[in-house]
């Protein structure tokens, strides 16, 4: 997305601290809302596609979550499931404010961790027109036991050893230990995946983000490997667009079918590739399907008779 002045830098509540984020207003009334799980955050995970969504004329509000980015909260790099969705909920309430947005227009968008919360999310807020999750990563467990395979026994044993020291060292205060997102196997790393080594060609190309953090707290992994949000695709009401990598070895594309099998309205969209090809080679095939759901869903016909979004939360521009 363009740093320029119609990219303006906001903030929003979020829970005993502020989440901050990118507002590009539009023109059409539809509003995406944008963030991105683990330990990406609101600039490589998002630029590509915002910029595209925008230059449709779609209001863009992309954020990090807390303790992400330029977020607040602490401790720093922790990922938390139950903050994260919190963290949606209140940029749906603050996306509906500005005079740029109709507040039955708005979508929200995922990828891949982020992707699962749109799941839960669009299964209990009715507020939503829409709901794309890209490459989700639906089943937590599923994906850990998959993740196994592609890494030596030791150093899954002091993954787990690190794992554990840091969950402990959490409740008794002491700040977190990081891990890297992703390494090669035999490294102590969240993902050795092959696929998942691709996360800095595909999302920091050139160095464009010479800041981003590619590391976690090592007590996050947990609480990602256990969540499901794959179940709660019979509860999803709204438009749903599932896209989906064949070949994808990180958030493993058979949950991901299954969620658009089971949601009611859902749209499966398939891409040759890895976890990563809708950054890389498939980028504007993954772009083209997104957009054309979002001019569908947000624009034609015109959403009707979904309630207006309330109660924002304070919010402070900067």
């Amino acid at each position: 997305m363009r740093t320029s002045a119609e990219r303006r830098k906001v903030r929003f509540a979020a829970g005993d601290t502020e989440c901050a984020a990118w507002h590009c207003a539009g023109t059409n009334g539809g509003c995406v809302i944008m963030a991105d799980g683990g330990g990406v955050t609101k600039e490589p995970g998002t630029d590509p596609f915002a910029a595209r969504f925008h230059a449709a004329g779609f209001t863009v509000l992309a954020f990090d979550y807390r303790r992400l980015g330029g977020s607040g909260g602490r401790p720093r790099q922790t990922v938390r499931i139950k903050d994260q969705l919190a963290d949606r909920q209140s940029a749906i309430s603050f996306a509906a404010t500005p005079p740029d947005v109709d507040p039955a227009r708005i979508a929200v968008r995922g990828f891949p961790l982020s992707g699962g919360h749109v799941l839960r999310v669009a299964a209990r807020d009715p507020r939503l027109a829409a709901a794309i999750a890209q490459t989700p990563n639906a089943d937590g467990p599923a994906a850990s036991r998959n993740a196994t395979r592609h890494q030596k026994p030791l150093a899954m044993l002091r993954v787990t050893g690190r794992v554990l020291r840091d969950v402990a060292g959490g409740l008794l205060g002491r700040p977190p230990v990081p891990v890297p997102l992703a390494g090669e196997p035999g490294t102590v790393a969240m993902l050795t995946t092959p696929d998942g080594i691709d996360g800095d060609r595909a999302l920091n190309p050139g160095n464009r983000y010479p800041e981003r953090q590619q590391a976690v707290a090592t007590r996050s992994v947990f609480g990602i490997a256990l969540h499901r949000p794959g179940r709660d695709a019979p509860r999803v009401r709204t438009a749903l667009l599932v896209l989906v990598c064949d070949r994808d070895l990180t958030a493993l594309s058979e949950p991901a079918v299954r969620v658009a099998e089971r949601a009611p309205r859902a749209e499966p969209v398939r891409l040759p590739g890895e976890h990563y090809a809708p950054f890389l080679d498939q980028h504007e095939p993954a772009v083209e399907a997104e957009l054309s759901f979002l001019r569908r869903n947000l624009l034609d016909p015109a959403p009707a008779g979904r309630p207006a979004a309330t109660d924002a939360p304070p919010v402070r521009r900067s």
